[in-house]
């Protein structure tokens, strides 16, 4: 693994006490020649690219709602405690082309947000939904959104959660709150910028304690373990960059706020207490778009399905239900 991309990974390190869980010894890949059967609800989709995973669980009969992770690069580990929403209805998870259960891909064509918009509807074709809740986490915001832009008769209602659809100010938040850093891990993290080094055990020392702040506090060391197996570094450092404060790659410029006063759905926006995502940030977001709900997840910082897994789920399922009711009125 690439020095500079180590570095997401350390923020669970630091949340599990700085212990980093050792790697397993290989992560899904096409390219494997026995793939071992997919328990039940799991299976595997051919989409532009590759092929992704999914698990379908649930008994309910409510609308679907499909969960979509962040990253770009991670997986859908930690929002598995979001199924827990399945005894009203289907709910999907699934892992972006690249990362997670899904196909390893290299090639930066398929790192673009037009074709993880198409994945998503290949997703849904193929489940035969004609309409389905979206509920998007951190960068799978950025792709609800869009998603909505280009299909919006497929949306019934939006879960924006940690929203990141203003990446400019997304950055300048987290520079902001570098600041409640140590001086000396303040100075690590400005001398690796200047000079474009990441790989200093002083800046990932930094980068760990931001983000066991601000990211997550309370991660599930299963599925810690499985994230760091499956994360794909390569779609992460091209869209995002080497860390969540220093902004350089594919995503630097993107900023969705004029359009949130033409979304014409049911909006929940959620975002943790101490979320690196900047709850004064995520409240104006909500202001901007037509008859949208906010709710502050306590205790939390972004990673609220770990942090704060009662409170999210509750919340979620009540605007959910909500929603299901507005449609048959």
């Amino acid at each position: 693994m690439k020095p500079r991309t180590l570095l997401p990974l350390l923020l669970l390190a630091a949340a599990c006490g700085g212990k980093q869980p050792a790697a397993k010894a290989s992560a899904p890949d096409a390219a494997a020649a026995d793939v071992p059967a997919l328990p039940p609800g799991e299976a595997r989709l051919a989409v532009e690219g590759g092929t992704i995973w999914y698990r379908v669980t649930g008994t309910g009969s409510g609308m679907p709602v499909v969960l979509l992770h962040g990253g770009p690069g991670y997986s859908s580990y930690y929002l598995k405690p979001l199924e827990a929403l399945g005894n009203e209805r289907p709910v999907v998870r699934y892992d972006q082309l690249g990362g997670g259960k899904s196909d390893r891909v290299s090639d930066t064509a398929l790192f673009n947000i037009g074709r993880f918009v198409r994945e998503l509807d290949s997703l849904r074709s193929h489940l035969g939904y004609q309409q389905m809740h979206v509920l998007g986490h951190s960068w799978g915001t950025i792709l609800a959104v869009e998603y909505y832009r280009a299909h919006p008769e497929r949306v019934a209602s939006l879960t924006l959660g940690s929203a990141a659809l203003d990446i400019p100010t997304w950055e300048k938040n987290a520079k902001r709150m570098l600041k409640s850093l140590p001086d000396s891990s303040q100075r690590a993290i400005a001398a690796a910028e200047q000079e474009g080094r990441f790989d200093s055990p002083a800046y990932q020392a930094a980068n760990a304690e931001f983000m066991a702040r601000y990211v997550v506090r309370h991660p599930l060391p299963a599925d810690w373990d499985s994230t760091i197996a499956t994360l794909n570094e390569g779609i992460y450092n091209y869209m995002q960059g080497p860390s969540e404060f220093t902004i350089t790659g594919t995503l630097k410029t993107y900023n969705a706020t004029p359009f949130l006063r033409e979304i014409k759905v049911p909006t929940l926006f959620t975002v943790g207490e101490f979320d690196e995502a900047d709850p004064p940030t995520i409240a104006r977001h909500a202001r901007l778009t037509p008859g949208a709900k906010l709710v502050v997840i306590d205790s939390a910082a972004h990673i609220t399905s770990w942090d704060n897994p009662v409170q999210m789920i509750t919340v979620v399922r009540d605007f959910l239900r909500r929603a299901d009711s507005a449609r048959t009125k």
